[in-house]
């Protein structure tokens, strides 16, 4: 399961309404890069549920998730940190071992 946090569902759906793209999804992957060895994406997907997709809903927001990725992110939470130097989303992964000073990048065992 992934979840959302009740803060980034808020700041998903604004820009979803933003975007002008209401009833779309999130879709959360992890693809090979960044410092320690992998890193996250999220981008709205607007071409719908794609072949082997896992479909999570959290807190009202519609999450897809490809097969392989799931395996890295299982248990893990989107959410969205607001800081003095600016706000954006993040990504509590139970299942990295280390992460890079960003915190965009992670590796496993």
């Amino acid at each position: 399961m992934i979840n959302v946090s009740e803060t980034a569902a808020v700041k998903i759906n604004e820009l979803l309404v933003e975007e002008n793209k209401p009833g779309s999804a999130l879709r959360v992957f992890v693809q090979g890069g960044g410092c320690s060895g992998f890193q996250y994406g999220l981008m709205i997907e607007e071409n719908g549920q794609g072949a082997g997709d896992i479909v999570y809903e959290s807190n009202g927001v519609k999450l897809l998730v490809d097969p392989i990725s799931v395996r890295y992110l299982g248990g893990a939470e989107v959410d969205f940190v607001d800081t003095v130097t600016g706000g954006g989303f993040t990504i509590k992964n139970p299942n990295a071992k280390s992460t890079c000073g960003c915190g965009s990048s992670f590796s496993v065992d």
